[in-house]
Parts: structure tokens; C-alpha cells; sequence
């Protein structure tokens, strides 16, 4: 189908440097004559269904899942209706991987800091939406905004130019796209669910090492923790606090002032598969202010960090660069002691089902899970002698060499599907393809393979805490 797509036969140039040469019998429009900014406010509560914008798409938030920063009184959202467009408008210069444009599908109310956008009869209400997500994936929306964060208002847009084809080419589009997605959609979600199996195979390693170790005849003893059962009797069943050189400390329970460049920022969002990516930093902060949080709190290599609050509590990671950053208070760091302790031995033990239960029986819940640096210095942990610790990651390294390899391969898959879908969108609105032949060949929509639920098509960073609010403070736990 995609492969039998052709340019359009006549072309004009567009008169703007990115867009180039666009079908000759198409519009070029100020976007103020395709979209209307409405901000319509939640005034007397008339409107209790909450939505979200998460990685590109409008969601409704269910009453148990309102936790986290919520505010005091939904009058201060506005409302929006089913077709309305909203973009995420706050903070381009920090967080540009985000995706900031999404299509509401219910009527229900959304933060007031986002922009609500109609769009106006002049095209297919789809299609208008599409026309702003190729902007948002190819990230030119970026080059719109303005002010100190780079926040946008319908100001900095309202001249953006959109191409206008006719309206029965708009129809095809839509059509087109909609069903390449479905498809994509389908092949993603089909890999992602083996990487769902594949982690379950390395956890499973990883659980057995950690809590049997290497010998099937070894002594056992009762450890104590209702979710470990019996371990080596020769291992050592401690509080955290004990295998630890200094005494576990977090971030500052502060925001601080962004930079363009300086010293990276990190919070939970950046715990990725046991490390740190250092393209989900919140931000850049100036070098006089790092060297502040760092008389509390100076990451170094080998330093694990447990999140201890939102939607990530108990996740993990190890620092594995002598690059200098610094952390927000939602990250505690945990310092072993080298003389008994391999740092990637705590790692393995930290991500294990047993501590994790832990934490989650031991978090407290005030508008989203906590867990104070006291409890996570309470919960147990089984640890071998230091000199068998390198035998047993020498074992899970070796036992989960092909199912990390497969999850490798799969995740690189998608990240090409994902990569091709913004492509095709992108040279399908800006006149690139010619999709009209395409368009009418294809089936009717009962005959279409059904689209896979978005939460079974979220890869593993979109499963993270998204920074949409890098203004506000987590909440935190009492010690």
C-alpha cells in the first residue's frame, strides 16, 4: 500500500523554507483561519470527568487514579469538548521529546495552563488535528514559543502556515492515516508484548540469583521477610541502613531556576532500565546552584537512587557516568559500602519482586505513594558475602545475555515503526504523497484489523512519569 505512493503530479513552492514545495491546488493558510483558541472555565464545577494529555492522546482519568498534583478546586481547569485540540504549551525549552498535541475524543475538563483549540469548518476537524501532530512530531512547534521558558500562546502561532487541500483530499488523508496507524499500532503493540514476556523471563533469573543464589544444595534458613520465604543460611539478612556508607539523603525540596545549558537536572522520569538517560532531564540549572545541592546530595559513579515518590515509587537506578548532575527530591541516593557490598548486587536486589513488595507495603498514600527515607531504610534485604556477590552477576549477566539482547531488537523495532508513522504523517499533510488512489482502494472500516488499546501500545519511557508540571513540588512523607 505505502510502497505504491507517489509524489503529486504538480507542485508550487510554498514560500516557507521547511515546508518546500506543496501540491499545486493546495491552500496555504494563516492558522488563525483554520483553528480558534476557546478557554471555557470549570466555573461551579459543572464538569467532574478529568482528562489528561498522555504522550499524545486525551485520556480520562479515573477517580482512584486522581493522585499526585491535583488542585485544590477543579473550577481552576476549563472544559473541553469532544474534537477539541489540545496542545501542551509550557516549558519547550526544557522537555523536547515530549508529545504536546492531542485530540479529544469526551467532553470533560483539563489544567487551564494548556491551549484548547476548535477548529473551524475550512477543514475536517481529523484532519486539523493531524496537521498539528506532524508540527508536534517533527518538533517545529518548538520554534514558535517564546519568553524565558519558552511557553506558547495562540499569539506565537496564529500566522503559522497550514496547508489547506481540498476537502475531499482531506477525507482521503484522514482515511489513509487512520488506517496505516491501526496497522502500526498492531505491529507495536505485538512487540512490546514480547518485551513484556522477555522481562518476565530476566526477572525470574534475576529473583532466583538473588534470593537462592548459585548452589541447589545449599543450607536455608527462614529470612525473616514474608515475601523472600527461606535464603542461604550463610547470607545476611539486614535493613537497607546497614549496607550503606552514609546515611540516605535526597534532593532538594525546592524548583529551581532553569537554564539553557548548565549543570543537567534529573527526577524519576529519567529512570530508565536500571539507569539514567539524560535526555529526560527536567532541565539545566547554573553551576553556583548545583554546588549548593550538593552539600546534601552529590551524585557520583555507582551511586544507586531509589524514587520514593509518585507514580514510580521503588523504581531504581545506577549512576554510570563522572558527569556532574544533580537530582530533585523525589530521588533518594543510596551509597553502599564497598567493603561488603557490589553496587550492581544492591541494584539487582533493590528491582527484585521481594523489596519491592516492600516498598509497596510500606508506602503511605497522601495525593499520590510515599516513601519516607526512614521506611526505605527499614526494608530488608538478603545479601551473600562480597566475594560471592561477583559470581552471581557473572550468572545473571551470562542467564539474561538473550532475553536483554531481544528486548535490545525489539525496542530498536519500535523505535523504527515509530520513526516511519511520524514520516508518513508528516509527508502525507504537507502534500509530500499523494495518498487519493491509496485512500479509495482501501477496505471499509468493519473489514480494518481493530487498533490495539493505547496502553498496550506505550513503550517503556512513555510508561514513566511525564514532567508536564516542572513547577511544581512533589509531595513528601513523613521520616
Amino acid at each position: 500500500m505505502i510502497a505504491r505512493l507517489g509524489p503529486y503530479p504538480a507542485m508550487k513552492d510554498s514560500g516557507v523554507p521547511w515546508l518546500g514545495e506543496v501540491p499545486e491546488h493546495w491552500q496555504v493558510s494563516p492558522a488563525f483561519a483554520v483553528y480558534r483558541p476557546r478557554q471555557v472555565k470549570n466555573t461551579g464545577l459543572v464538569e467532574s470527568t478529568v482528562l489528561s494529555l498522555s504522550y499524545g492522546r486525551i485520556i480520562v482519568k479515573a477517580p482512584e487514579k486522581l493522585r499526585g498534583l491535583v488542585p485544590e478546586s477543579f473550577e481552576t481547569y476549563q472544559i473541553v469538548e469532544p474534537s477539541n485540540v489540545i496542545v501542551r504549551t509550557t516549558d519547550l525549552q526544557n522537555d523536547q521529546t515530549s508529545l504536546r498535541v492531542g485530540h479529544a475524543r469526551h467532553r470533560g475538563i483539563i489544567t487551564a495552563a494548556y491551549m484548547c483549540l476548535e477548529i473551524k469548518p475550512i477543514v475536517l476537524n481529523e484532519f486539523g488535528y493531524q496537521y498539528l501532530n506532524a508540527y508536534d512530531l517533527l518538533k517545529i512547534i518548538y520554534g514558535f514559543g517564546s519568553g524565558l521558558r519558552q511557553n506558547l500562546d495562540f499569539n506565537d502561532i496564529k500566522r503559522m502556515p497550514v496547508l489547506v487541500p481540498p476537502r475531499d483530499e482531506q477525507a482521503a488523508i484522514v482515511r489513509f492515516l487512520d488506517h496505516a496507524d491501526r496497522r502500526i499500532r498492531r505491529y507495536i503493540g505485538a512487540k512490546q508484548k514480547l518485551i513484556k514476556l522477555l522481562q518476565e523471563q530476566k526477572q525470574a533469573i534475576i529473583h532466583r540469583a538473588v534470593t537462592r543464589g548459585l548452589d541447589p544444595n545449599v543450607r536455608l534458613k527462614p529470612s525473616g521477610v514474608e515475601w523472600l520465604g527461606d535464603v542461604p543460611e550463610h547470607w545476611e539478612v539486614l535493613p537497607l541502613k546497614r549496607w550503606v556508607s552514609t546515611k540516605i539523603t535526597d534532593g532538594p525540596h525546592e524548583t529551581p531556576a532553569w537554564l539553557d545549558d548548565g549543570v543537567p537536572f534529573l527526577s524519576a522520569e529519567a529512570m530508565v532500565d536500571g539507569q539514567f538517560n539524560f535526555g529526560r532531564r527536567r532541565g539545566f540549572i547554573s553551576r553556583e546552584l548545583h554546588d549548593v545541592y550538593c552539600r546534601k546530595c552529590r551524585p557520583q559513579r555507582e551511586d544507586l537512587f531509589m524514587c520514593k515518590s509518585g507514580a514510580t515509587t521503588g523504581k531504581v537506578a545506577i549512576v554510570e557516568t563522572d558527569d556532574e548532575f544533580s537530582v530533585w527530591s523525589p530521588l533518594a541516593l543510596i551509597r553502599v559500602k564497598p567493603s561488603r557490598v557490589l553496587p550492581r548486587m544492591l541494584l539487582a536486589v533493590l528491582q527484585s519482586r521481594y523489596v519491592q513488595r516492600q516498598v509497596q507495603d510500606t508506602w503511605s498514600y497522601g495525593t499520590q505513594p510515599n516513601l519516607s527515607m526512614g521506611a526505605m531504610e527499614r526494608l530488608l534485604v538478603a545479601l551473600p558475602p562480597r566475594a560471592e556477590q561477583a559470581d552471581l552477576l557473572a550468572h545473571i549477566d551470562g542467564q539474561t545475555s538473550l532475553p536483554v539482547a531481544a528486548i535490545d531488537r525489539a525496542r530498536r523495532e519500535i523505535e523504527l515503526l515509530r520513526e516511519f508513522r511520524t514520516r508518513l504523517i508528516a509527508d502525507v499533510v504537507t502534500g509530500k504523497l499523494d495518498v487519493r488512489e491509496a485512500a479509495a482502494r482501501l477496505p471499509e472500516d468493519g473489514e480494518e484489523p481493530e487498533s490495539l488499546d493505547v496502553t498496550e501500545t506505550l513503550g517503556e519511557a512513555e510508561e514513566e512519569s511525564s514532567p508536564n508540571d516542572l513547577d511544581a513540588e512533589p509531595e513528601e512523607a513523613e521520616a
